[in-house]
């Protein structure tokens, strides 16, 4: 996949994931490796700065498999900024989306 692609939309996904239930970095990963390839190093800065901006908070809990985890849960400022995201997303993709179709008519 195109990684301008990939950039664009991966804050978007972040929230996404998140909104649905608290999770930690690396299960978050995971999660998005499922469906787009993904590195670690582009996902932990990006939680970092939604921190830092207000869209989440965090707090540790226990593991039974090691050192306790730190968990990234949404605000109410972040699932605010969520929802506008998805519509803008939904507009952008259906004007390429017809584009698209129209080209290849």
């Amino acid at each position: 996949m195109n990684v301008q692609f990939k950039k664009g939309v991966l804050e978007l996904c972040v929230l996404v994931l998140i909104s649905k239930r608290d999770q930690y970095g690396y299960e978050l990963v995971q999660n998005i490796s499922k469906r787009i390839d993904v590195a670690e190093g582009t996902i932990y800065p990006l939680l970092r700065r939604l921190t830092k901006e207000g869209y989440f908070t965090t707090y540790l809990a226990e593991s039974s498999e090691g050192p306790s985890r730190k968990y990234y849960s949404l605000t109410d400022k972040g699932r605010q900024y969520m929802d506008e995201l998805i519509e803008q997303w939904k507009m952008f993709s259906k004007s390429v989306n017809e584009l698209i179709e129209e080209a290849l008519q």
